[in-house]
């Protein structure tokens, strides 16, 4: 039992621990990258404007950037007239990037080491790791003194039942903190006298039974000796009485052996990530589906400045996409805009649009369904209220659907 209830709590312990720890340092490793990825794209933006600014009173040197970067920073600015520049670390393949246009003419690229940036991750990541074995090291001692304390009135009760078994019980019930432990130790108790006075009864009975019946068998024998000594007896009936009085002593040794044998009877228990690039992989995440069906799926003009949106937004968008590859017909596109406070994200089909809204509510019979088919889409829609926003049907003849969320970022 005791290694039964340790296997459990250290599985539920190393379950919780893994349901909790896996996605946070998922999540932590991507916050951190997308954290990389914001600053080297602020970055880019600055620097293409002090760029800006140089060209106009002079040529651009490496000393406008060299201040302003990092050791696992580089930049290339290619001039309007093609000329090169490059200050900084050398780029590689799995360096964070970010391309952007100069307003007078040219290009400037801002990178930041792949290295540094996994080491970030690794930096952020591991105090999760350790907290993780920590919990597990902590559960294993406990699951040990939870079994330990558990087992401990099984164990007491066991070596109750032994002493019952051997006849030795105490009269002193043992103290127990566990109801249900205190509860079986009477149990075992209340039979064991039970037991105690059936086997008095029956060691009573046999000894009453056997000085009954000793003392008549004994004058019965008696008597029968004195018949085969007695002179004028035939030597037939000597010889019968001779028998007879044999088997008398049978009967005796019988009875003896029966009263021996009764005495020696025993009673025997959201973090938000940017929207573009949430987008891009909700829709990656179904182009291969797209495509074998002869689809595909656009993610065109996208804002550059979406900001952020929770995860539950990847979620509605899931939906939109499932149901456009289900319901839609040809291209699906995606777009999304900033407006102000508000971000519109639309994804759109070539099908026919569904009349109505009704779609977007839940009928009688989803309300107790378990197979959750057909609850997409007013799921979609209480979520989107819930991130205090909308999803929207539009469009006139294709179908079109808005989802629109308040601005972070």
């Amino acid at each position: 039992m005791r290694r039964r209830l340790i296997f459990a709590f250290v599985s539920m312990a190393v379950m919780i621990i893994a349901l909790y720890g896996v996605p946070r340092a998922v999540m932590t490793a991507e916050l951190v990258q997308s954290s990389q990825a914001q600053r080297v794209d602020r970055m880019a933006i600055l620097l293409s404007a002090l760029v800006s600014e140089r060209e106009r009173v002079g040529p651009v040197t490496a000393d406008l950037f060299e201040s302003l970067l990092r050791a696992e920073d580089g930049v290339t600015y290619v001039g309007a007239d093609g000329d090169t520049l490059h200050v900084g670390a050398t780029a590689d393949g799995d360096d964070l990037q970010k391309t952007v246009e100069v307003k007078d003419g040219g290009t400037l690229t801002v990178t930041r080491s792949g290295s540094y940036v996994t080491q970030l991750v690794s930096d952020a990541v591991t105090p999760v790791i350790w907290i993780g074995v920590l919990l597990l090291f902590v559960s294993v001692i406990g699951a040990f003194l939870l079994g330990r304390n558990l087992s401990r009135p099984f164990v007491k009760l066991a070596g109750t039942a032994r002493d019952l078994g051997a006849g030795g019980l105490s009269s002193e019930p043992e103290k127990y903190r566990f109801p249900e432990a205190a509860a079986i130790d009477r149990a075992l108790r209340d039979s064991a006298d039970t037991l105690e006075r059936r086997i008095r009864r029956e060691h009573e009975f046999a000894a009453n039974a056997s000085h009954q019946l000793r003392t008549p068998i004994t004058a019965v024998r008696l008597e029968l000796e004195d018949l085969s000594l007695w002179g004028e007896t035939p030597p037939v009936v000597r010889e019968q009485l001779e028998h007879a009085v044999q088997e008398i002593d049978r009967l005796a040794d019988a009875i003896t052996q029966l009263l021996a044998l009764a005495r020696g009877e025993a009673a025997a228990e959201s973090a938000c990530a940017p929207l573009e690039q949430t987008i891009r992989g909700a829709a990656e995440r179904w182009r291969q589906q797209a495509n074998a069906t002869g689809r595909s799926i656009r993610t065109d003009d996208l804002d550059d400045a979406l900001g952020s949106a929770p995860a539950a937004a990847s979620q509605i968008l899931d939906v939109l996409l499932h149901n456009a590859i289900k319901h839609g017909r040809g291209t699906i596109t995606i777009t999304a805009a900033r407006r102000a406070e508000y971000v519109t994200v639309q994804v759109a089909d070539e099908g026919p649009r569904p009349s109505g809204n009704s779609i977007f509510q839940r009928r009688p019979e989803q309300r107790t369904a378990t197979s959750g088919e057909g609850i997409g889409l007013a799921l979609s829609a209480e979520l989107a209220e819930s991130l205090g926003g909308h999803l929207l049907l539009e469009g006139d003849e294709t179908t079109r659907f808005s989802l629109i969320l308040p601005a972070r970022g």
